[in-house]
């Protein structure tokens, strides 16, 4: 079918006008499914109306704004959320089943396809935001089975007009791209922006799936959100699908541990199971409100200022296997990841940390463009309910170095003594010695050169799997 949908805009010199891609599927006579947009009126398919050519595209066009009938067409939720990525699902395949039920078999040639959004505008007292959910359903080929773009977005503007205008944009690039930018996924996240700002919305969770994604790995596709700064952090499961992070750390109390895993050591896992059992004895922290999150930065990601996708997605592998959830941020100083949690939980936050970790966090260097300065850092880090796990580390001489010996620098040591006598930073003293001469980059130059005894160095099960898939240069038999 790609004599029909091809890959290619020979006719535009330039980033086509949302007037132009809407023309360009209204006039291509095998393109036609169905608009549903729940919340925020039918923005995107006006767009469509307006150039005309729209009776040959749109089969239906519909907006179940009231809650009881959209019950009746798609059923009640569990969770009475309207505005979630199960009830976008559920437009997605109800539509095009239905198209295909009523249309199917007619004509050929007709790809059928659902664009559908769940949104929720600013509200009058303008406390949220807004955000909502949108995804599309298309046919490339009418012999294949259905692919999917689903994404969730977070209105950055304050007027739910202007909201509601940049949803109508955003659903047009994200047909229109799904039509003619399939072959090239990376850059759909990059059109999706076309005729946009970023300063307008978020996205922060993005999915592909079917026949023309097979090859698509989802976490590259969110590492490239954060990369275009098209949002700060973006989170996905052990299946290596993305998670929305606003869902999955709601009201938990949270343990984060941040590293390179690259790969994970006895030192990480021994600082995570020793960590995680002082958090455990916090008040109200049970397994079933608490979860885990092994969080990489973008920064330690980058080598000379590139990403190797090979080794991120060899970290991510190792991760999920583990059973892990895992987030890539792009926050440097921890506080902006502690603000990033706080705006999801009003639980605990439990921060599992190395002392040369801590020593950094105390260096007021980084705090310089902060107007509050490194007071203003703290106040937002060491808020009442965080508390600091801090593993100790080997010095040169041999010196195990603790919250008791290290040395900050002068001007914070007041600060820092605070910060200790209020319990906010917690020694982990059950840990093992052999971990503290575990060198990540020793064990990574061992695993290329396949010198022995790098396997003793790391979990079985880590170790097993560098073999078996031969993960960041392994070469062995």
């Amino acid at each position: 079918m790609d004599d029909i949908i091809h890959n290619g805009d020979p006719e535009f010199d330039s980033i086509p006008t949302i007037k132009q891609k809407a023309l360009k599927i209204n006039l291509n006579e095998n393109i036609y499914g169905t608009f549903a947009e729940i919340g925020a009126g039918q923005e995107t398919v006006r767009q469509f109306f307006r150039v005309g050519g729209a009776s040959g595209t749109i089969a239906k066009s519909l907006s179940a704004y009231g809650k009881d009938f959209s019950d009746a067409i798609y059923g009640i939720e569990d969770d009475s959320r309207y505005v979630s990525q199960n009830r976008l699902k559920k437009m997605l395949v109800q539509e095009t089943d239905l198209i295909e039920e009523r249309i199917g078999g007619k004509d050929p040639n007709k790809m059928f396809f659902c664009y559908a959004n769940t949104v929720a505008t600013i509200d009058f007292a303008r406390k949220f935001k807004g955000h909502g959910w949108v995804g599309m359903r298309f046919q490339i080929d009418s012999n294949q089975d259905y692919n999917e773009i689903i994404l969730h977005v977070r209105f950055k503007e304050n007027i739910a007009r202007q909201q509601q205008e940049t949803l109508g944009v955003l659903g047009t690039n994200l047909i229109y791209s799904a039509f003619y930018k399939y072959h090239t996924p990376k850059k759909i996240i990059k059109y999706l922006y076309d005729n946009l700002e970023k300063d307008q919305l978020e996205i922060d969770t993005i999915n592909f799936s079917g026949p023309v994604f097979k090859n698509v790995d989802n976490r590259l596709m969110s590492l490239e959100l954060v990369k275009n700064g098209l949002t700060e952090a973006v989170m996905f499961g052990p299946d290596g699908n993305n998670l929305l992070p606003a869902v999955v750390l709601y009201k938990k109390n949270i343990l984060a541990l941040r590293g390179r895993f690259r790969p994970v050591t006895k030192v990480n896992e021994d600082m995570y199971l020793q960590s995680l059992k002082l958090f455990k004895k916090e008040k109200k922290v049970e397994k079933d409100n608490t979860i885990v999150i092994f969080e990489i930065t973008l920064a330690d990601l980058e080598n000379k200022g590139e990403i190797d996708e090979k080794d991120f997605i060899d970290r991510a592998k190792l991760l999920g296997s583990l059973g892990e959830t895992v987030l890539i941020s792009n926050y440097k100083e921890y506080y902006r990841l502690v603000e990033y949690f706080s705006m999801y939980t009003n639980k605990k936050i439990g921060l599992c940390m190395g002392v040369n970790n801590l020593i950094e966090v105390f260096d007021p260097k980084y705090y310089i463009k902060l107007s509050g300065g490194i007071l203003e850092a703290f106040g937002k880090l060491f808020f009442k309910k965080l508390k600091v796990y801090l593993y100790p580390v080997l010095s040169e001489d041999g010196e195990i170095i603790t919250s008791e010996n290290l040395k900050v620098h002068p001007r914070i040591k007041e600060l820092y003594k605070f910060s200790k006598f209020n319990g906010r930073v917690v020694d982990v003293k059950e840990y093992d010695p052999e971990s503290l001469k575990i060198y990540s980059d020793e064990v990574i130059e061992d695993i290329r050169t396949n010198s022995n005894g790098w396997e003793k160095l790391l979990p079985k099960s880590v170790a097993s799997m560098i073999k078996k898939q031969k993960l960041f240069g392994y070469k062995g038999n």
